[in-house]
């Protein structure tokens, strides 16, 4: 198990992950954001495996509260950014597909 200060560490990683993916999904920069997102992700694993069931004292529980409002707004912004250049790949995707099918058929 890990400490409270190597807790609050991770956490802090993870705040600064998720900072830097957002301002990838500003700049349109969707690779560096899947790359960002992986490193986040393994970050995450070690919390959920590491992180002690024992509370926080005041001032480290406070903290870690605002650390989460702050990946959590974060990660709804990135939503947000990505949403449209979801459906724009979707629609691209299912596009090519449609297109593939027609050229097989009328080859």
């Amino acid at each position: 198990m890990m400490n409270e200060e190597e807790v609050m560490c991770l956490y802090e990683n993870v705040a600064s992950l998720t900072n830097e993916m957002l301002t990838a999904a500003r700049e349109g920069e969707w690779e560096k954001l899947a790359e960002l997102e992986a490193r986040c992700s393994s970050q995450v694993s070690v919390l959920k495996h590491g992180e002690a069931p024992v509370p926080l004292s005041g001032a480290l529980r406070e903290r870690k509260v605002e650390i989460i409002r702050k990946i959590l707004a974060d990660d709804r912004e990135i939503r947000n950014l990505a949403q449209p250049w979801m459906e724009q790949l979707s629609l691209l995707i299912n596009s090519t597909g449609a297109e593939r099918k027609l050229n097989q058929a009328y080859r």
